[in-house]
C-alpha cells in the first residue's frame, strides 16, 4: 500500500488502560503523524515477555483496553496501520539475523538495559532482556522506517538501530535505510500524588475515566506544601496542579489562576475547578469515542487483524530482499 509518504513506525507494550501521561507523552503525537505520514502503530507484545513473562496470559485483555484507548484518541485504521508485533513472525526471523552479527557489547551499553536490571532488581538477566533493543531494531527496520518518534531517553534505540542498519548493509548488501529519531516533547505529566503519572504509583488519570472520576481524583491532588491555609500564597512554579494548567488551560486563564495563587486571593479547590472546566471536556470527548469501541471488542480484533494483514505484507517483501541478500540457501 505504498503512499509515497515516509514512514513512521511506532509500538506500545500492551499494559492494559492507558493514562494521561501515556496519552500526552506518546499518543497524541501519534495521532498527529498520521496527517503527514505513511504510520505504523505496533501492539508490543512479545516486549512484554522480556520482563513479565509469566503473566503473557494477560496481554490478550490489555491489547483490547490499549486499542480502545488508540482509536478513542484519534488513531484511525484507514489512515495508520495498527498491528500486532506477533502476529508479524517476520520480526522474530529478522532479530535473529541481526543478533548474528550484532556484537553483545553494543547491547550491553544500551543505558536502559543496566537501569532496567536495577529497578526490577533482576540477578540473572535472560538473552531477551539483553537482546530487546534488538528486536526494537528489527521491528524498526523491517519497515524501513524514516522516523520514529521517541523521548531522549529512547535517542540510543534509535542509534542502536542505525548501527545495526549498517553492519548488515556491510556484511551482505545494502538493504535498510537508518532511521531518524523524531523527538517528542513530552509534557510534565504528574500523578495525583504529586510523582510522576504511573499505573504502579496507582496516582493515574485513566482515558477511559468517567468525569466524575477525573474530578474525584483531582480535587483532592497535592499542591503547593506552603498553601497550609486559604490565606497563605502559593507558587505556581512548585505546584503539581499548574502542571497540568500548562497543558490543559488557555494562557489567560492559566495566568489569571496563577496570579490568584500568588496572592491568596483564590484557594486550591478554586484553582482546580479552573482545570477542570478546561480539562473534563476533551477527555471526555477521547473516553466517549472509547466507549463505542471497547463495547464491541470484536471490531477491535477486526481492526488488528486487518492491520496485521498490511504490515505481514510489507514484513514479506522486506524479507524476501533480506533473505537474498544473506543468501542461505540453494
Amino acid at each position: 500500500m505504498p503512499t509515497g509518504r515516509e514512514r513512521v513506525l511506532s509500538g506500545m507494550r500492551p499494559s492494559g488502560k492507558l493514562h494521561l501521561g501515556n496519552h500526552l507523552g506518546a499518543l497524541a503525537n501519534w495521532v498527529r503523524l498520521q496527517a503527514d505520514y505513511e504510520c505504523f502503530y505496533f501492539v508490543a507484545n512479545w516486549h512484554v515477555l522480556t520482563t513479565d513473562a509469566p503473566r503473557s496470559g494477560e496481554a490478550p485483555g490489555y491489547t483490547l483496553e490499549m486499542m480502545a484507548d488508540w482509536l478513542g484518541a484519534g488513531l484511525d485504521p484507514e489512515r495508520s496501520t495498527l498491528f500486532i508485533q506477533s502476529l508479524v513472525p517476520e520480526h522474530a526471523e529478522l532479530h535473529l539475523l541481526f543478533s548474528m552479527v550484532t556484537p553483545v557489547g553494543w547491547l550491553e551499553r544500551v543505558p536502559t538495559y543496566k537501569e532496567m536490571v536495577e529497578q526490577l532488581g533482576i540477578e540473572s538477566p535472560s538473552y531477551g532482556l539483553l537482546g530487546y533493543p534488538l528486536l526494537q531494531a528489527a521491528d524498526i527496520l523491517m519497515y524501513k522506517a524514516h522516523w520514529v518518534p521517541v523521548g531522549a531517553d529512547q535517542v540510543p534505540h534509535i542509534e542502536l538501530t542505525r548501527e545495526v542498519a549498517r553492519r548488515f548493509n556491510h556484511t551482505w548488501r545494502p538493504v535498510f535505510p537508518e532511521p531518524d529519531a523524531k523527538l517528542t516533547e513530552i509534557p510534565k505529566v504528574p500523578g495525583t500524588d504529586g510523582r510522576k503519572m504511573s499505573k504502579s504509583y496507582d496516582n493515574a488519570i485513566y482515558l477511559s475515566d468517567t468525569p466524575e472520576e477525573i474530578t474525584a481524583k483531582i480535587k483532592p491532588m497535592v499542591t503547593d506544601p506552603a498553601r497550609k491555609r486559604r490565606t497563605d500564597p502559593g507558587n505556581p512554579d512548585v505546584c503539581p496542579v499548574f502542571d497540568l494548567h500548562r497543558i490543559f488551560t488557555p494562557a489567560g486563564d492559566r495566568e489569571a489562576a496563577a496570579t490568584g495563587c500568588r496572592t491568596a486571593g483564590i484557594g486550591c479547590l478554586d484553582c482546580k475547578a479552573v482545570l477542570l472546566a478546561h480539562m473534563l471536556p476533551p477527555l471526555a470527548e477521547i473516553r466517549e469515542r472509547r466507549q463505542r469501541f471497547a463495547e464491541k471488542p470484536g471490531r477491535l480484533v477486526e481492526i488488528l487483524h486487518e492491520g496485521t494483514r498490511r504490515a505481514r505484507t510489507v514484513a514479506s517483501a522486506t524479507m524476501a530482499e533480506v533473505r537474498a541478500a544473506v543468501n542461505l540457501v540453494p
